[in-house]
């Protein structure tokens, strides 16, 4: 048993235990609330998670456009004409082979796609991130000369084709952005993610 002797060292390493372990507990329980206000918001991690798109509806040479991370995300379904002027469009393209990496490497090829009927990229111009327009047919002289359709970007002029690969000669320095994706179906495809990159 403890005397009351102020002297008495059992008492005093009983005391400085005890103040120990309260102080342990107390520390633990304000760390756990803390750290969790720390850890994203169910809003920022819905924002940042996966995007499914049914493609099913899409129809040949046209364009949808759905949201991951708050960026636009274009799903477009190219036509076999489209395809066949993405080899005619290389010489006049600044990075025809995707040599910058602006595309997972499954998307490093000609048509910058899993499908070459279909072009999932990132809307978003690389010059100064104005959203381009969707422009499948276009006169040569209305736009650049030797610019047959694509995308394009009326802030700045930058120029895109069905590939998003950007053309010589205009503000955008690289090709627009892939983003990661996969089929989960012959319809169901999911942006943000895949076997190298899972959500």
């Amino acid at each position: 048993m403890l005397d009351d002797d102020p002297a008495n060292p059992l008492r005093r390493k009983w005391l400085l235990r005890a103040t120990g372990a309260s102080g342990g507990v107390v520390l633990a329980g304000a760390a756990i609330p803390f750290l969790r206000s720390l850890a994203p918001s169910k809003a920022a991690r819905a924002a940042g998670a996966p995007a499914e798109v049914d493609i099913g509806q899409i129809a040949p040479g046209t364009l949808l456009t759905t949201e991951w991370r708050g960026r636009p995300v274009w799903i477009l379904h190219r036509t076999e004409r489209m395809i066949a002027q993405l080899r005619e469009d290389d010489a006049r393209l600044a990075d025809p082979r995707s040599r910058h990496a602006q595309q997972p490497p499954y998307a490093r090829n000609a048509t910058r796609s899993i499908r070459p009927a279909f072009l999932v990229a990132t809307g978003i111009c690389t010059h100064l991130g104005c959203v381009p327009v969707y422009r499948p047919e276009v006169a040569p002289a209305d736009l650049g000369g030797d610019w047959t359709g694509g995308f394009y970007c009326p802030c700045h002029g930058s120029r895109f084709d069905l590939a998003g690969r950007v053309f010589r000669n205009v503000p955008a320095p690289v090709n627009l952005e892939i983003p990661p994706h996969e089929y989960l179906a012959d319809t169901r495809l999911r942006i943000g993610a895949d076997r190298e990159h899972p959500a």
